[in-house]
């Protein structure tokens, strides 16, 4: 079955070869010129990818962004004509899964959303749960549960815990947390593994004293058991 992806994109000659080009790739694509309209094609037919434009008529790719993750988890790659650090960090917080600066080579358009895809892809039989204390990361389910209470948590930000949990005490750079995480050769910048730590830390925080996400100056990141 072909992979359903809401395009929202108010240029048309853009949307046109996105569409042109993915169809080609075997993907179903629905395509929404306004961000009104990409609320409600999300809500007629939930797609498996939403590639968003942040610069949009009736309303911006932010509002889009908060209005899809009030009710799924829906993977959400951000294009934006913009090349400032903060918007793609506002995208990165409100969470989105990944972003691409405009003008973009379609190649590396593909390359992001079968990555993407691909971590959204879990076998049957595959098992991803961690237990610690009074933390449970379960990616079979997508989710998270600190002190007995499930908190939502975007996937990109799970998967990220997931992987430093997996192996407890081991230290990761920025730079391998981005291609072991990202699933790819990312394009982006550290600054995309600080972002998703921070809001990790919002949620996980001061929980027990037999664990602590863990910031190892200069050189990275660890998930360390006391």
């Amino acid at each position: 079955m072909a992979r359903n992806i809401l395009v929202v994109e108010d240029d048309r000659n853009i949307s046109d070869l996105i569409r042109m080009y993915l169809e080609k790739e075997g993907f179903e694509v629905r395509i929404a010129y306004d961000g009104g309209k990409a609320v409600e094609e999300f809500d007629k037919q939930q797609p498996d990818l939403v590639l968003l434009d942040i610069m949009l008529p009736v309303m911006d790719g932010w509002g889009v962004c908060a209005r899809i993750r009030e009710k799924a988890k829906t993977p959400i790659i951000m294009l934006t004509a913009k090349s400032e650090v903060n918007d793609r960090i506002t995208g990165l917080e409100m969470g989105a899964d990944d972003y691409l600066v405009k003008p973009f080579e379609m190649k590396e358009l593909m390359a992001r959303i079968n990555a993407v895809l691909r971590r959204t892809e879990i076998p049957d039989d595959t098992k991803k749960k961690l237990t610690f204390d009074k933390l449970v990361i379960n990616l079979d389910s997508y989710e998270l549960t600190v002190n007995g209470v499930k908190v939502d948590t975007p996937p990109k930000e799970l998967e990220l815990l997931y992987h430093l949990a997996s192996t407890p005490n081991r230290v990761y750079t920025r730079n391998q947390l981005l291609d072991e995480v990202w699933g790819f050769d990312y394009f982006g910048d550290s600054r995309t593994v600080d972002v998703h730590i921070k809001r990790l830390r919002e949620k996980v925080e001061n929980v027990s004293e037999q664990w602590e996400l863990k910031t190892v100056w200069g050189v990275g990141y660890k998930f360390e058991v006391k």
